[in-house]
């Protein structure tokens, strides 16, 4: 049976006692969650022991696909850190992926109830009334497409990406995510084409009266709407 090599990977486990300066260098977590990731992703990752090949343990598994995201690295330089091979890697992010979109699906839901009702008050102390959430989109760094037109990909700060647009309240908590369009794409476009817009549209997502607001607003990558406002620099 062939063994694996190591890497930085072999600092991050438990027998190495990794610091907890070093998780959230390496993994922007605390070891605390990242343990409580790999408990509760394990029973979906856990790999069989092949003729081949020792299997990834899920721990193994979910430190690569965390470094990968937090790192931006590409897989060529990450999965060799990882001791693991390009192959591998790729399907170490698509299988975590899948893992957490299952279990913690509802760790990424808009506010409702007594949550919902926090949020607002929240905001609407800050000046900002009937506001659910700011939003953004930022760039996930990835490798020249193979089987896609690069230059859809091409971003801004040239280089190759897929666009992640995000919506958080002021606890920086999660509401909404909506990820995988071209790096080319404009935040314009990018809102209109997600579940989100066609949500507000369809009146499921904000259902208070309108409300004029006391001062200036101007736009800085979103066009200015009902449900999008972004307050001038005083």
């Amino acid at each position: 049976m062939k063994r694996r090599t190591g890497g930085p990977w072999e600092d991050l486990r438990p027998a190495d006692d990794a610091t907890e300066e070093y998780f959230r260098d390496k993994l922007q977590m605390s070891p605390r969650v990242f343990r409580e990731i790999v408990e509760n992703l394990s029973p979906i990752l856990q790999r069989r022991v092949t003729f081949y090949r020792e299997p990834l343990q899920p721990d193994h598994i979910v430190a690569y696909a965390l470094y990968r995201w937090a790192s931006g690295e590409t897989y060529e330089s990450s999965s060799c850190s990882f001791g693991i091979g390009r192959a591998s890697g790729l399907v170490a992010v698509r299988d975590v992926t899948a893992a957490l979109l299952s279990v913690y699906r509802e760790k990424v839901a808009w506010p409702t109830g007594v949550r919902k009702a926090v949020v607002l008050r929240a905001f609407a102390d800050k000046g900002f009334p009937n506001c659910h959430g700011c939003i953004d989109c930022t760039h996930i760094f990835i490798d020249k497409p193979a089987n896609a037109p690069p230059e859809d990909y091409y971003d801004r700060k040239r280089q190759f990406s897929v666009v992640a647009q995000v919506v958080v309240d002021l606890d920086l908590r999660v509401l909404d995510m909506f990820v995988g369009y071209p790096g080319s794409c404009h935040n314009v476009r990018v809102i209109h084409l997600s579940n989100l817009w066609s949500r507000a549209a369809a009146g499921e997502l904000f259902t208070g009266p309108p409300v004029l607001l006391p001062f200036q607003v101007q736009t800085n990558g979103y066009l200015l709407r009902t449900m999008v406002t972004r307050r001038a620099n005083e």
